[in-house]
């Protein structure tokens, strides 16, 4: 695991307050990754990450899902209107569940999405309660991963699946160069640390569930640093985030970083299926 220690759990919700507009304005309603397969649209690449992740877990109609970092709503916004799941999603960000609450209004979305603004390593679900807890590039920002996958594993029915996508630090052993470029990827994105393939592995059987599934997708992700970067190179957009602050002006010039580190191995994308057992 590479660790960041200097971050702020403030900080991290800051950010996404203020910089969620900038995400929604040159990103698209999804706060994730696209998932290539040749050559789609961002627009459509975003929503293929979101089915493909569905398709693994396996989430039949009308499942609970609790959506841990649910962003602007995009995925909880699917998985309801396409699956008639039951989803409550997550976030730090009181700005994102204003987002997410709007869209899931506007567009007549049914069954409802309930957004809760809260922080994921202190909420409470009931015991058994989720068909499926899902969660897409929300684990980065959290500062004591095992014991979220601990308490999120009890909220998971017996026969539940946690489904799980992760901006993960690179295979092991990793250079110095590898590790110094990590480290500013964190810096810049505000994650307090970065777990490996195997960390995550572990941290699921240690709170009791078995992965069935893992892959990386860095390949068919990266082109999303390539886009974001071109819009960013393209437009103002710098320009208005020095008026909100040096911290929103640093994550925009941290893309070329992360891109960098997805390729030369310095970090990877994960996706993850990981199983409670019973009936």
């Amino acid at each position: 695991m590479i660790e960041f220690p200097d971050v702020a759990k403030g900080v991290i919700r800051n950010h996404y307050d203020i910089i969620t507009p900038f995400y929604r304005m040159f990103w698209g309603p999804h706060i994730h990754h696209g998932y290539w397969e040749g050559g789609e649209s961002s627009e459509q690449a975003q929503i293929q990450l979101t089915e493909r992740l569905a398709k693994i877990a396996r989430i039949a109609p009308s499942s609970t899902v609790y959506d841990i970092g649910c962003g602007m709503g995009g995925s909880s916004v699917w998985l309801a209107r396409n699956l008639q799941c039951q989803v409550t999603g997550v976030t730090l960000s009181p700005v994102q569940r204003m987002y997410a609450a709007s869209a899931a209004t506007l567009r007549g979305v049914k069954p409802r999405p309930k957004f809760l603004c809260a922080d994921a390593e202190k909420i409470a679900f009931e015991p058994a309660s989720a068909d499926v807890v899902w969660s897409i590039e929300c684990t980065e920002h959290l500062f004591d991963k095992p014991a979220f996958f601990r308490k999120a594993a009890t909220w998971i029915k017996p026969g539940g699946r946690f489904a799980l996508c992760a901006w993960l630090a690179g295979e092991p052993p990793l250079s110095q160069e590898q590790i110094a470029l990590t480290q500013k990827v964190c810096r810049g994105m505000f994650c307090p640390s970065l777990g490996t393939q195997a960390d995550y592995c572990q941290w699921f059987e240690d709170a009791g569930l078995k992965v069935t599934y893992q892959s990386i997708w860095t390949k068919q992700v990266e082109k999303t640093w390539e886009i974001c970067l071109e819009r960013v190179n393209r437009t103002g957009i710098r320009h208005l985030a020095k008026v909100f602050g040096a911290n929103h002006v640093l994550f925009l010039d941290h893309f070329q970083a992360i891109l960098d580190a997805y390729r030369t191995g310095a970090m990877e994308y994960g996706c993850f299926l990981a199983e409670r057992g019973g009936q």
